[in-house]
């Protein structure tokens, strides 16, 4: 630890470094988030689907996860989203505007057994995708 009539700096200097190796402060402020996250700082985005896709589950569990390709509206880049729920992918379909959310992971990531996929869809064309599959309600038409 330095001491001295000049050691003030080589002090903040070696708190700053500290301080930087706290993940979620390192996230904050290089900004992190802004820079690699699809969506950006926002809980939900809106999209177009633009293809169907399904996976394989991790590692013991087996079965395909079916999930949607889309592309975001705000942005143009696009991000895979996990369809939650028994036969929800019937009633999407391409050229669809879905909203996804974060799937719940630790820090936006992903969840379980669902191999790199970040994000849910939660609504179809202004819909919640709940209702929609329940019966309560149609999927409106585009």
């Amino acid at each position: 630890m330095p001491n001295g009539e000049f050691a003030a700096r080589k002090l903040v200097q070696q708190r700053k470094h500290q301080r930087l190796l706290s993940k979620w402060l390192k996230r904050r402020k290089l900004k992190l988030k802004q820079k690699y996250d699809v969506m950006g700082t926002v809980p939900m985005a809106k999209g177009i689907v633009l293809q169907k896709i399904t996976a394989e589950q991790k590692q013991p569990s087996s079965g395909i996860i079916k999930g949607v390709r889309v592309q975001l509206v705000k942005n143009g880049k696009t991000a895979s989203a996990f369809c939650p729920g028994d036969g929800t992918i019937n009633f999407i379909d391409e050229h669809d505007e879905v909203t996804i959310a974060g799937l719940g992971g630790s820090q936006r990531g992903q969840m379980g057994r669902i191999p790199g996929w970040k994000y849910k869809v939660i609504a179809v064309n202004g819909t919640d995708l709940e209702q929609i599959r329940s019966g309560k309600k149609e999927k409106p038409k585009r």
